[in-house]
């Protein structure tokens, strides 16, 4: 963005940087309080624990899958209308859920449709950070991410309260109306350049003697251009980082779906249940912006991908004081612990990722990760949930569960990063030459102007995750 451009819009960049914290806390705090239905939707359909599973799990995935949906429609229509267009689908699958009669029919209406139009409209408030911000845009972004921890703190209580005089039906209902305010976020993200609009949507025209592509042809360029197998294949780093994120989700939502039932089933007030949730979220409105500010320091650079396995290794090892006391006292101090892992392990996620791959490729390499997080994301409850059905309904498990698939993939990547540092400092010994690292220099985002807004969605279009 040109510079003269960004002071033009420096004073309506602060408020669409505040558009950017509440659709966060709409979009993004949103599944963590979808535990507090647990129980309920197991009584309304009859259903086992795996079953009722599925419908947070499907909500969750889809929230991380549509990333690659969400940039094609920001690049043809622009972040405004891709914004609310997602706050108009998350509310219509809300209130579709409310006349469902089976739990397929909620996966599809609250779980397919809420959690792609919750994606559209989360991916696309922080691409527009971009467009906005250019010489504070780390700042931005880390006070972006206090919405995520509001959400995840209030979402929970307006859950529970609705639920008493409403019902899950009702509930459901009320949120179709909260998630229209979608809507009036995505109205203040006016287009930064019209001519930049334009140009996206008209794309680069193909030259006139090359023929179109057939069908299969034009989708296999599409998931080559969003997807980066061919990093994934040349790239160690990237490698060891992307198998073990995937390995580590597996665990890392459970504790956002169980925990409420969890304790409510040891004898916990349900109100008390609730605040556990907002215990989390609330500190996080502290830690995460802080940990973000820390780790983008360049004292940093060469730690972050070892203090990251550090946190994940730290999650795992929290989850095991569940498996001991389920005492309302001992669920706070866990919640406190755990809230500290957890934002280490947002706040570093995006910045070792931009570590290990050339900036010119993050946002392929961001599009295959995702892709893979919501696998891990569509399975993990359900697996969690057979699990309880298939051991009396005793939770101890799901959290050794948990803590197994964090704590060996702490150990899977520290062991990683270790082997790839080793072999790096080895190579000019038997070369004589300096060894050349893998990834592009540490720094994602500079503060130089760059021509268009164009460019840097095509760096940021991807920069989301539900972590």
């Amino acid at each position: 963005m040109p510079r003269a451009l960004e002071r033009a819009e420096g004073c309506w960049a602060w408020v669409v940087l505040l558009a950017s914290v509440v659709a966060q806390g709409l979009t993004l705090g949103f599944p963590t309080c979808l535990g507090i239905f647990f129980t309920e939707l197991q009584h309304e359909f009859r259903a086992s624990n795996s079953e009722t599973s599925w419908f947070p799990s499907i909500l969750t995935a889809m929230l991380h899958a549509g990333g690659p949906l969400c940039s094609v429609l920001v690049g043809r229509f622009g972040c405004r209308v891709t914004v609310m267009f997602g706050g108009v689908l998350a509310s219509l699958g809300m209130v579709a859920s409310c006349f469902c009669r089976s739990l397929v029919q909620l996966y599809v209406a609250a779980g397919f449709f809420t959690g792609l139009g919750l994606c559209f409209s989360f991916q696309s408030t922080i691409t527009v950070l971009g467009c906005y911000f250019t010489r504070r845009l780390a700042l931005a972004n880390a006070l972006a991410s206090v919405g995520v921890s509001l959400g995840i703190t209030l979402w929970p209580l307006l859950a529970r309260y609705l639920l008493e005089d409403l019902g899950w039906r009702g509930t459901f209902l009320i949120f179709g109306g909260v998630f229209l305010h979608c809507c009036v976020c995505g109205a203040i993200l006016r287009p930064v350049a019209p001519s930049v609009a334009l140009e996206t949507r008209k794309g680069p025209s193909p030259p006139s003697k090359t023929p179109a592509p057939g069908c299969l042809a034009a989708c296999g360029q599409a998931v080559l251009h969003y997807l980066a197998f061919d990093i994934l294949w040349h790239n160690a780093g990237y490698r060891v980082f992307t198998l073990g994120v995937t390995w580590m989700i597996l665990g890392f939502p459970l504790p956002h779906v169980f925990l409420v039932p969890y304790a409510m089933r040891h004898g916990v007030d349900e109100h008390r249940a609730a605040l556990l949730i907002s215990i989390i979220g609330f500190s996080n409105i502290f830690l995460r912006p802080m940990a973000g500010l820390v780790a983008g320091q360049k004292n940093f650079a060469s730690y972050r991908k070892y203090l990251f396995t550090l946190a994940v290794l730290l999650n795992g090892l929290t989850n095991l004081v569940c498996t001991v006391s389920a005492d309302f006292r001992v669920l706070v101090g866990y919640c406190l612990v755990y809230s500290v892992s957890m934002s280490v392990v947002g706040a570093l996620f995006f910045q070792v990722l931009m570590d290990i791959v050339p900036m010119g490729r993050f946002s392929r390499a961001l599009g295959l990760c995702t892709i893979l997080e919501s696998i891990s994301i569509l399975v993990s409850p359900p697996m969690a949930g057979f699990l309880l059905d298939n051991t009396d309904n005793n939770f101890s498990y799901v959290f050794y569960m948990s803590s197994f698939f964090l704590i060996s993939a702490a150990l899977f990547m520290g062991g990683g990063f270790c082997t790839l540092w080793k072999k790096e400092r080895q190579a000019p010994r038997a070369t004589g030459e300096p060894a050349v690292r893998e990834a592009a220099p540490e720094r994602a985002h500079t503060g130089e102007a760059t021509d268009s807004c164009e460019k840097r969605q095509r760096t940021e279009i991807m920069y989301v995750t539900s972590v």
